[in-house]
């Protein structure tokens, strides 16, 4: 059906204004080389500013490098299509599940206090801390804001690590982090590799203790449905939990496996 003129005019404003008032209209362009990330830093740090991001902290943004390594490593993630039993044995399943059992006895006073507080037992903390950084052994060596600064900027996923850029510079503000704070690939930081949106919402101090972050992973899970005295294998109702801290199936089959052999379970 053809419309009017003044019905096409009005339509047409209609789109003129829409997309001046959607959020993002004007938000810095991504791409997908370091070409324009120099580009990507002056536009965002504009939109920074007017967001309340202090002086400071911008200049520590427009300091930030195009991290080429976070790059690769984000295109490179292979051992999430791997199966259950070949993930266990690339991850050190074995090693984890030993160190787990030791630390569950040797730190027994700090796990019954998290349990206590948050209903989440031992099992799936130790498992997730060993998987993560080897009990705090391997937290990154990469610059934290280097790495999420230019995975805001790749167009792959630029919606998802713009919350987490944001975030990251709220706590730079704040001075819970450090410009300087280093990290793993995808910006993740502490002992059990919190990403800043997620440490803003669930963190209790200082994620490089490993008291904080336990106790903060605990928080996160609980937040997201963990229920006391719940089973957290496959099909029941914790391991949903388990699925929001890590998108990839194995890894949370992973989780669910180790943190039972931990608890005392085969």
């Amino acid at each position: 059906m053809t419309q009017s003129k003044p019905l096409a005019t009005a339509t047409f404003l209609a789109f003129v204004l829409l997309a001046f008032f959607t959020p993002h209209a004007h938000a810095a362009q991504c791409g997908s080389t370091s070409a324009g990330f120099e580009s990507w830093k002056q536009q965002f740090a504009g939109e920074a500013r007017a967001k309340g991001v202090s002086a400071a902290t911008v200049s520590a943004l427009m300091a930030t490098n195009y991290a080429q390594t976070t790059i690769n490593a984000d295109r490179g993630q292979r051992s999430f299509s791997l199966s259950l039993d070949q993930f266990l044995a690339k991850r050190g399943a074995a090693t984890i599940v030993a160190r787990g059992r030791s630390l569950k006895q040797s730190q027994g006073a700090m796990f019954a206090s998290i349990q206590s507080r948050y209903g989440v037992p031992p099992g799936p903390l130790l498992a997730i801390w060993g998987m993560e950084t080897g009990f705090g052994s391997q937290r990154g060596n990469q610059n934290m804001l280097s790495s999420i600064a230019t995975l805001a900027y790749d167009c792959r996923r630029s919606a998802y690590f713009t919350e987490h850029l944001y975030a990251a510079l709220q706590l730079i503000d704040r001075g819970a982090l450090s410009p300087s704070q280093r990290g793993s690939m995808h910006g993740e930081v502490g002992q059990t590799q919190f990403m800043p949106k997620n440490i803003l919402a669930y963190g209790t101090g200082n994620l490089e203790v490993a008291a904080n972050a336990l106790a903060s992973t605990a928080n996160f899970l609980k937040a997201h449905g963990w229920r006391a005295g719940a089973g957290y294998q496959p099909g029941e109702p914790n391991f949903a939990a388990i699925q929001e801290w890590n998108a990839a199936g194995v890894y949370q089959k992973a989780i669910a496996l180790m943190g039972r052999q931990i608890d005392g379970g085969e």
